[in-house]
């Protein structure tokens, strides 16, 4: 589970071959004890939950890194590992 991003406490992850459960783009966020799974490139809660203020950060990043997700999904499907994206700043 390679971290892509880091901020405000969350942790982003993309999961190699992680195309089988939810057959979509899509990555992890964690916050303390809470996960929650978006759709790339819609930023759609597909599963899970965060903190109401920590889902809008994760909402607003994906917003300015979408192209670099799915670059780092198309990466992360094929057994490669993805890039570090810039945190929210």
């Amino acid at each position: 589970m390679p971290a892509i991003s880091m901020f405000y406490g969350i942790i982003v992850s993309i999961y190699y071959l992680d195309n089988k459960q939810h057959n979509r783009p899509h990555f992890h966020a964690r916050y303390q004890n809470d996960e929650a799974v978006f759709g790339i490139p819609n930023g759609d809660l597909m599963e899970g939950d965060l903190p109401a203020s920590k889902l809008k950060l994760v909402q607003a990043w994906i917003e300015i890194h979408r192209d670099e997700l799915l670059a780092n999904w198309q990466l992360a499907v094929s057994g490669q590992p993805p890039f570090k994206i810039d945190p929210l700043k």
